[in-house]
């Protein structure tokens, strides 16, 4: 049979500060309805810190002996340790089917499959150490794991044992101290280090009420933040959601934190709690819940609201106990003890609270993003008898284990399970990226900033154009082409006088009776003057004539049907060109023309060639003019001749 435990429970408080709810160890005792009447002294009576594992079993230490407990109470295998288990230190999870935890100053790895076989189950991980182990924490996605020791610092290891690295609570960087800057001795930390999943970070806090942001994958500080105003004990607790929460055990609040700079996004109360390592839950939708002596569940969302669990209760319930979270990740397990009588009452900034004679304790299954409770249990009979049955009768049993016990049962849970791992995925998938604001000034101040990044583009790209022009003409005048330039200028006044002489001769056409000989004339002479056209609009590429001798020209080529040849005259320096162009564009392209301004155009058009070509020496790269020649002009001349002619000879009949 199962004895209540007639313990008087004080909670009294003679500290200066509000709200605060310590206890004397000599008078103050856990909770314990349900104690075995006769627990067996091989089996070790008292179960210490346990954990929910994801296969729903339940594993705890007693003495030097670790157990895995299947969900009705039977043993599913132990270990024996050779070392006594830390009461204070829960064993966690490592991942890969490997479980640690603390034992003496040791930090030991399990391998519960070893068990039964010649390979030892049990192995020394880190340690020993001469201090005292403050706590452990495993990241299963970074396969590594942190270890506080008491005045030495924070080490991490690989799961496999290979150190990483090690870290103080000070730290010298660019010659400036980071660290414990209001105490120069005495300066160690004091927290159980706590890993965010989601941010590969590891938190930890000091003597003198810093806490820390270290990344896991170096001894570098993230950030350091002073909370010496709310105190130097701190309980940490990793949302995996972007925030870091903080509770105060002895002001009763709750710090949510930003984990990238560790500053105060919200701030919360709650009731009185039970002790200073009272460890809150954070479910998979960011709920953070924590039970209080004054008989209520606290929880908020991951911007703040809270809500309080029971709406209703009675006066004489408190909650002492952890919760436990359902497997599934949304829900969470409460323990409600109802006592004989509670008194709380506050003497001026003093608060206490004290309890005799527990009568039951309610169990709750709460979803506190929904704000509603699934059911409620308070006859634990049945629960009761199934382990009394089993090999839980040999162990003294308290209301943690019995709610841990509850919670793997699942009676009446309509939430499937999931892996740790699910549940982290579910809960960082709450993370919102920040939005970097990187320009903060008003709209006009923008405007204005662009316009003038607009008008300094302009003003690059017109200098860049300059510069190209002016790169271009100093290279036109680097292959001295001002010759050639010159011929070119030749060229288009003989096309231009051809064109006026064409002109005049039509207009005489058009105003004169004149045979069809003559007409045809006029078409081929038509036909000269487009010749002319195409060659003046030929394409010239600039000393391609020369690439096979090796030799530099300045010359034009025609890319058409036309071909060119090019000479130079090595000791003179000299080169010269002669295009040859096809004879069906200009075999007609002589004409003459008589005395008079046609006569003086050709005339004049001679001259300019003979002045141009005149000497050899004067022309450096000569030329020799293709759209030009004595017989162009004496053509014209005769075909002036047989206009006249025929006129003169139409108007006599």
């Amino acid at each position: 049979m199962f004895l209540l435990h007639p313990a008087v429970i004080i909670l009294a408080v003679v500290l200066q500060l509000p709200f605060v709810v310590t206890y004397n160890p000599q008078h103050f005792k856990k909770l314990s309805l349900f104690a075995a009447e006769k627990p067996s002294k091989k089996a070790g009576g008292q179960l210490f810190k346990n954990f929910v594992g994801d296969d729903g079993r339940v594993f705890a230490c007693s003495d030097r002996n670790f157990y895995a407990f299947e969900k009705n109470g039977s043993i599913a295998w132990t270990v024996h340790l050779n070392y006594t288990c830390n009461a204070d230190i829960a064993p966690i999870h490592g991942g890969s089917r490997k479980i640690y935890l603390v034992a003496e100053n040791r930090v030991l790895k399990i391998h519960p499959f070893r068990n039964g076989t010649t390979e030892s189950a049990v192995e020394v991980f880190f340690g020993p150490v001469e201090t005292d182990i403050v706590g452990i924490a495993v990241s299963i996605s970074s396969s590594c794991i942190a270890i506080n020791v008491k005045n030495r610092g924070l080490f991490a290891l690989r799961l496999h044992g290979k150190l990483l690295w090690s870290a103080g609570p000070v730290l010298y960087r660019h010659g400036y101290r980071q660290g414990c800057r209001k105490c120069d001795t005495d300066c160690y930390f004091t927290s159980v280090p706590v890993i965010d999943h989601c941010e590969a970070s590891i938190y930890v806090s000091n003597t003198v009420g810093e806490l820390y942001s270290l990344s896991i994958r170096g001894p570098h500080f993230k950030w350091i933040q002073d909370f010496s105003l709310y105190g130097n004990k701190f309980t940490i607790t990793a949302g995996n959601n972007g925030l870091l929460y903080v509770i105060i055990p002895n002001k009763a609040q709750i710090l949510a934190l930003e984990v990238s700079k560790g500053s105060i996004v919200w701030e919360g109360s709650v009731g009185p709690l039970s002790s200073e390592d009272y460890e809150p839950v954070v479910d998979a939708n960011g709920w953070i819940s924590i039970g209080s002596l004054d008989g209520f569940l606290y929880s908020f969302s991951p911007t703040g609201s809270p809500k309080k669990f029971p709406q209703s209760r009675s006066m004489s319930s408190v909650i002492q106990v952890n919760p436990v979270l359902d497997c599934s990740g949304y829900a969470v397990y409460v323990s409600q003890t109802e006592m004989v009588e509670r008194e709380a009452d506050d003497i001026g900034v003093n608060a206490y609270v004290a309890a005799m004679k527990p009568r039951n304790a309610v169990f709750t299954l709460l979803v506190p993003a929904l704000g509603s409770s699934y059911w409620s249990e308070s006859n634990h009979s049945n629960l009761l008898f199934n382990l009394s049955q089993r090999d839980m009768k040999h162990f003294a049993m308290d209301e943690r284990t019995l709610l841990s016990f509850f919670a793997v049962s699942r009676n009446g849970n309509p939430f499937p399970c999931r892996t740790t791992r699910q549940m982290l995925e579910s809960s960082c998938s709450l993370i919102k990226p920040k939005k970097i604001s990187i320009y903060t000034g008003d709209e006009s101040t923008i405007v204005l900033f662009l316009l003038s990044e607009s008008v300094l583009l302009v003003l690059l790209a017109a200098s860049v154009n300059y510069c190209w022009i002016f790169w271009r003409k100093k290279r036109l005048q680097n292959l001295n082409l001002g010759k050639f330039l010159e011929k070119r200028r030749s060229l288009r006044l003989q096309q231009k006088e051809f064109t006026r002489a064409i002109t005049e001769l039509e207009q005489k056409a058009s105003e004169e009776a004149v045979a069809n000989g003559v007409l045809e004339k006029l078409n081929d002479l038509v036909k000269e003057r487009e010749g002319i056209k195409r060659k003046l609009s030929t394409t010239y590429s600039l000393g391609r004539d020369g690439e096979k001798s090796g030799s530099k020209t300045i010359l034009p080529l025609y890319d058409g049907t036309s071909r060119s040849h090019s000479f130079q005259d090595g000791s003179k320096k000299e080169s010269v060109t002669i295009f040859h162009t096809p004879t069906d564009s200009v075999s007609s392209s002589d004409s003459s023309l008589d005395e008079g301004p046609d006569a003086n155009i050709c005339k004049k058009a001679k001259g300019k060639v003979e002045v141009d070509s005149s000497s050899d020496d004067d022309v450096q790269g000569g030329f020799v003019d293709p759209f030009f020649s004595e017989h162009s002009c004496s053509e014209i001349e005769r075909v002036r001749m047989e206009v006249d002619e025929m006129g003169k000879g139409n108007l006599v009949e």
